[in-house]
């Protein structure tokens, strides 16, 4: 990972941007641990001092996480992830409150223009939810119901949205395995295929209805 040419910025302005480039394109996946201090340094040709302040100023910007005796974490893949993290409250209440003023505004605006390609992949995606269901397997029923969800939240075509989303979608993956602790729905679709076929329909007043019954009614239930 060499240095580009110098430039007046300075040195640790130009490896906070490799830094954060490296983290944006999942060089280090969300959760990862990401190279020492100086493995970092020979690797950049910088001294270990210009690394560690361009990790502390993305630690402060919500991008890293430093853990005294661990290592430096990847915390947000971007600096609007890293403050929605901080914003977005633990309790499951309050998550499925943001998720619900997301992802109803998601469906409604994915009903209008997503695209024949976006409707395959969430499609399939839901097809895997079912899959996973059917065949009682928690863990990859969580993964596809979020990847579902995020898969709508894209087709919005709403960049801003997205990574709001994207932001929250660690806490996202915990709220559907904390509904499902005791055990998968009784029905493996609900809200769902209702929602697909909404989209399916550019029906968008269906969708939002069909996005909102879903987790008003695991508000209620939470």
């Amino acid at each position: 990972m060499p240095l580009a040419t110098t430039r007046k910025t300075g040195l640790v302005d130009q490896v906070i941007g490799q830094l954060r480039d490296a983290i944006a394109e999942g060089e280090w996946p969300l959760g990862q641990r990401i190279p020492t201090e100086a493995t970092l340094a020979e690797s950049l040709g910088v001294g270990r001092n210009t690394v560690r302040e361009a990790v502390r100023a993305l630690a402060h910007a919500g991008l890293l996480e430093v853990r005294q005796g661990d290592g430096t974490y990847v915390r947000a893949t971007s600096e609007v992830s890293g403050a929605i993290r901080r914003l977005c409250g633990s309790e499951l209440r309050e998550v499925l409150g943001v998720r619900r003023a997301l992802e109803v505004e998601a469906a409604r605006t994915a009903a209008s223009v997503r695209t024949d390609e976006e409707l395959a992949t969430i499609t399939e995606l839901l097809d895997r939810r079912d899959e996973a269901y059917r065949a009682d397997d928690l863990d990859a029923f969580v993964l596809a119901d979020t990847e579902f969800h995020l898969a709508v939240v894209r087709a919005s075509h709403n960049a801003l949205l997205t990574e709001v989303y994207r932001g929250i979608l660690e806490a996202v993956t915990a709220s559907v395995l904390a509904t499902t602790e005791t055990g998968l729905p009784e029905t493996e679709a609900v809200g769902h295929r209702g929602l697909l076929e909404a989209i399916a329909a550019r029906d968008c007043e269906r969708a939002m209805a069909e996005a909102s019954c879903f987790l008003d009614s695991v508000i209620r239930e939470g």
